[in-house]
């Protein structure tokens, strides 16, 4: 899978998440994770990690369209992924079983990273 491709695919699977996160919190993150948001801080929460994922998202998609900053946009997709993952297997291993979606999330995660490595190994 080429390097363009691979960082388009990340922004574009990523965008949808981040909305889910931020744009309407009370309601999707209740609905897809059962449990509600209230307060202000609540959703100011959720509306910090939209940002965060969608400023991920942007740099990706400027990197398909950026030759030089390629290499940088898959490092930062690894970091990202691994994060995620990393946080995730502690998760699994602290406060035990996630559902399904969050199991989702973390195979996605893992996949990605994968990618994002053999790219730069490609690249080398």
């Amino acid at each position: 899978m080429t390097d363009r491709l691979v960082l388009l695919l990340g922004a574009v699977g990523l965008v949808p998440i981040a909305l889910s996160y931020g744009l309407m919190p009370r309601t999707t993150v209740t609905w897809l994770f059962g449990f509600p948001v209230e307060g202000t801080n609540q959703t100011h929460i959720f509306r910090a990690i939209m940002g965060l994922y969608l400023a991920n998202a942007s740099f990706w998609l400027l990197a398909v369209f950026r030759p030089g900053l390629r290499r940088t946009g898959l490092w930062i997709m690894v970091l990202f992924m691994v994060g995620l993952a990393t946080g995730r297997v502690l998760s699994i291993v602290v406060d035990g079983m996630p559902g399904i979606v969050l199991w989702a999330y973390l195979g996605a995660e893992v996949f990605f990273a994968a990618l994002a490595i053999n790219c730069l190994r490609q690249g080398e």
